[in-house]
């Protein structure tokens, strides 16, 4: 009887260590988690691409704009910026937009239909497809090299464009997403397992960022930076 309480207290103590060991594994992972939910977007002066609220971007080659005019349907348009930075609109022909942000070409475009054609014009700019935007892919990926980005793009997004993983060599939890923030060069880690099962924000890339895939194995600074990082998800400078 007594050996039998005595296993019942062992097998009781054992289920409660367990137990323990998955809530604090659970705790680290959604630690992780909240520290990926906030990363920080890249200075809106060195990037080339645009994020959600940013007045500020300047209009690249490439990028398909949908221009309309109040009142007069027959204006409107969805055109896209040829590689002079130029587009063609009904009336008043060929309009510089590369290097103008939104406002400043809306108020351009309302000061040419103003010319002699409309009275008090208003013209508003929507940006479709921001195909300036480009980021660098390098490491442990099918092909790497630099790709543009059109809107809104995940770091999972950005990875299938380099055509995947090379699954032979590449460390999943070893993906570096760098980018400039505040003028310095910041970087995360994030692990790809945690990302794609939803325990780690999938998180946005933008205009001018870096990810690197690292090799299993490999010794290089971005190893040292993946060991050393606090968190998954978590930015802090990068000094290679």
């Amino acid at each position: 009887m007594r050996n039998g309480l005595r296993f019942l207290l062992v097998l009781m103590l054992a289920l409660g260590l367990a137990a323990c060991a998955s809530d604090g594994g659970a705790r680290r992972e959604q630690a992780n988690a909240v520290a990926g939910n906030a990363l920080p977007p890249p200075d809106t002066t060195t990037a080339s691409g645009a994020y959600e609220g940013a007045t500020d971007y300047r209009i690249g080659a490439q990028d398909l704009l949908d221009i309309s005019v109040f009142g007069v349907q027959d204006l409107d348009k969805e055109v896209r910026v040829n590689s002079n930075g130029q587009i063609s609109l009904p009336l008043i022909g060929m309009v510089v937009a590369g290097g103008k942000t939104v406002p400043e070409l809306e108020a351009e475009l309302a000061r040419r239909y103003a010319d002699g054609y409309l009275q008090n014009p208003q013209v508003t700019v929507f940006i479709k497809e921001y195909t300036s935007q480009r980021i660098t892919l390098e490491g442990a990926v099918s092909k790497p090299g630099i790709y543009p980005i059109t809107g809104k793009t995940t770091l999972l997004q950005a990875i299938a464009l380099a055509g995947g993983l090379d699954n032979k060599v590449a460390d999943l939890g070893g993906i570096v997403l760098m980018r400039q923030v505040n003028g310095k060069r910041m970087a995360a880690v994030f692990d790809l397992r945690q990302v794609r099962r939803g325990i780690v924000e999938d998180p946005q890339v933008y205009g001018d960022d870096i990810v690197v895939v690292e090799q299993s194995g490999s010794k290089s600074a971005f190893r040292h930076f993946i060991e050393t990082a606090p968190a998954i998800g978590a930015f802090r400078w990068f000094f290679p």
